[in-house]
């Protein structure tokens, strides 16, 4: 039985590829000139192909990772057919995002190894942070879990008040303080009040500068070694928030985190009003950093959790 056969939950894979739907549908539209008129898949074909994935956001490592496989597949048959081409890429990629997401597609119900879980979110300012969190902490709550979180963002108001608003529309408790109070105190007094409460899961927001990178690092090693006072191996998790609709954009975000701190885990988001989903393809090879999450809508439960398989299968749909 083909990978490919595996049910799905029909509402999220209906909800999945129409999240694609624009990303899918310009890859196929250039796919189609690309191989217009031609029977083989030859060196033309092959740089065409190459051309496509690179002005679809995958990256131009990954690209040439993905077009040496295919290289490899064409040399052991030499009579390839460009209509064998969609089958093998599908392949390829699938291939591809299995060795960095091994084991990675736990979902939201799935027992937690800690208590309470501590997830610490990072990523710049209007990529969707608040609004993960509180798709996250929705998600988690809906899962029978105990959510607390923190609002250790102080160097803006609007994030406190926005993550207020997530926590009242959710239905869970937050932390916070006034704006400009120091992050780290907000993460100690909210892992003190996830004890307390004997809460499930934390999830601590940060702020999003990335104008200085060495004041961002101490900020973020601040925040974990004062938390780690409260709960010894805190945070368990190091969630980066990418916006997948800029593209190579949010490759320079992801390189710039993951040289200020431990990234452990990746959501991208957005991806429903952009055709820029090769994105996700790579900045998972490139950074060999397991994509968690990803968005794919407006709603609450349009957060999902990202399934290799599911992915290739609704973009090469």
């Amino acid at each position: 039985m083909s990978l490919f056969n595996k049910l799905f939950s029909k509402e999220k894979k209906e909800t999945l590829d129409k999240g694609l739907e624009k990303s899918k549908t310009t890859f196929f539209s250039k796919l189609s000139k690309a191989v217009a008129g031609k029977t083989k898949v030859d060196d033309d074909v092959l740089d065409n192909l190459e051309e496509i994935l690179i002005s679809s956001d995958v990256g131009v490592q990954t690209t040439l990772k993905i077009i040496k496989r295919i290289e490899v597949r064409v040399s052991q048959d030499k009579y390839l057919g460009t209509s064998e081409l969609n089958v093998i890429l599908r392949e390829e990629i699938a291939g591809l995002l299995s060795e960095t997401n091994v084991g990675n597609e736990t979902e939201f119900n799935t027992p937690l190894n800690v208590k309470p879980y501590v997830i610490m979110v990072v990523g710049v300012n209007g990529v969707g942070k608040t609004t993960t969190i509180g798709k996250l902490a929705s998600q988690f709550k809906a899962n029978g879990k105990k959510v607390v979180l923190g609002a250790a963002d102080t160097f803006r108001a609007a994030a406190i008040d926005q993550l207020q608003i997530w926590a009242d529309r959710v239905g869970v408790t937050i932390v916070k303080q006034e704006m400009g109070s120091d992050p780290a105190s907000v993460a100690f007094d909210t892992l003190k009040s996830a004890i307390a409460q004997n809460a499930d899961v934390v999830i601590i927001d940060t702020a999003g500068r990335l104008h200085n990178k060495i004041n961002l690092m101490h900020e973020l090693t601040k925040i974990k070694r004062v938390m780690q006072k409260v709960v010894l191996e805190a945070p368990h998790e190091v969630l980066l928030i990418l916006d997948g609709s800029t593209g190579q954009n949010a490759f320079e975000q992801a390189k710039q985190f993951t040289l200020a701190t431990d990234v452990t885990s990746l959501a991208v988001t957005k991806l429903d009003g952009t055709a820029k989903g090769g994105v996700v393809i790579g900045i998972s090879d490139q950074f060999q950093i397991p994509v968690k999450y990803i968005g794919v809508g407006e709603g609450i439960n349009d957060l999902q959790v990202f399934n290799k398989i599911e992915f290739v299968d609704s973009f090469f749909k």
